[in-house]
């Protein structure tokens, strides 16, 4: 049988630590317009109760999404072994492309994936660059698709990068803005013969395009007369958070149940991380469905000190595991692990993977 395993990680974590305190002079508004008249103590204080995110990092004004991409895609290359010249696809998950620093403008044209792929000299002209917008689910779904072209024999290798710079996507009016945080992560995805099965088991992508579509869109500053960009990321939280822990849990049990396996057998869950206080309880919903409570050090975090960094926070997390930088986590032969995500559309998706 063909599986569809991941041969090497690599990431870029900016260096630039914004801290809390950060935002305290800040201005925020609501979605009336008005000044919340608050301290801004008091307002970090309340953010920080809820996320748990104590700090993120943002890339230096310099660089660009593209680039960072490129570094989390090189590093994902050497550790693999795999020649950049037999790479049948490069598929990188975003949701801005490119942002300048300066005008805020966002640029697709030429593609993320076209410019990962010319930055990394490829010359092969059958690797085929792909971008893949699909919200914070992205580099999960981005995983999905590869896998799919693996199973149907249309590639071999595959450099699957999520990479995001939100720090530049925000309107510095809104709470939310504290949240976003940017970063890069990468693997390559290979085919591998075996008689037994591992890598990508299962996989499920949920798609909610009613009246949860604009739970998550781009729009103008709460500030009126903001001359930054009109496009900035909006979000309703509370609309968000109750969508997460409606339909989340019961999307990672409809996962686990197209394998064999129990939630007993889980070693890790690996979950797209924007608010701690929100993945906590999915994750604890998603156990009691099961009537078990959560196992300690099944769900590791990284959103205190990195923020959500969007499509790049789960191949970010597993090349600090597969590491050993991420506390006492690490992955062993044989552990199943747990990749989902929720985010902007709405979408829902998550993979069952066992790590050889």
């Amino acid at each position: 049988m063909i599986n569809s395993v991941i041969k090497g990680s690599g990431s870029y974590i900016p260096k630039n630590v914004v801290y809390n305190a950060h935002f305290v002079d800040y201005e925020f508004y609501d979605e009336k317009g008005e000044r919340i008249d608050k301290p801004g103590e008091e307002i970090i204080k309340k953010f920080q109760e809820i996320t748990e995110i104590e700090e993120r990092r943002y890339i230096d004004q310099n660089i660009l999404n593209s680039e960072i991409a490129t570094i989390a895609a090189q590093k994902a290359l050497e550790k693999s072994g795999v020649d950049k010249e037999a790479l049948d696809y490069i598929i990188v998950a975003h949701n801005f492309g490119d942002i300048d620093p300066v005008s805020r403008q966002i640029d697709i044209m030429p593609s993320m994936s076209a410019k990962v792929k010319h930055n990394l000299g490829i010359k092969n002209l059958k690797c085929r660059p792909y971008d893949m917008t699909f919200g914070c689910p992205g580099w999960v779904e981005s995983m999905i698709l590869g896998h799919q072209f693996i199973q149907a024999r249309l590639a071999k290798n595959i450099l699957v990068i999520g990479s995001d710079t939100l720090s530049r996507a925000v309107d510095p009016h809104d709470r939310t803005a504290m949240i976003f945080a940017d970063g890069a992560g990468a693997v390559v995805l290979s085919a591998e013969e075996s008689d037994e099965k591992y890598g990508i088991l299962a996989y499920n992508t949920l798609s909610y395009t009613g009246d949860e579509l604009r739970y998550l869109e781009n729009g103008p500053s709460l500030k009126s007369g903001y001359v930054g960009s009109n496009k900035n990321i909006r979000m309703k939280g509370r609309k968000v958070y109750e969508f997460a822990l409606k339909n989340v849990p019961n999307a990672l049990k409809e996962t686990m149940e197209i394998t064999d396996l129990d939630i007993d057998d889980l070693s890790k869950i690996l979950l797209h991380q924007a608010n701690a206080k929100m993945d906590h309880a999915m994750i604890e919903r998603f156990y009691k469905l099961y009537n078990r409570a959560v196992p300690e050090g099944v769900d590791p975090m990284t959103v205190q000190k990195l923020g959500n960094t969007s499509v790049s926070t789960i191949p970010i997390m597993y090349d600090l595991i597969e590491n050993h930088l991420l506390g006492k986590h690490q992955f062993s032969k044989g552990d199943h692990l747990l990749m989902a995500s929720v985010g902007a559309s709405m979408n829902i998706n998550a993979l069952v993977y066992k790590y050889r």
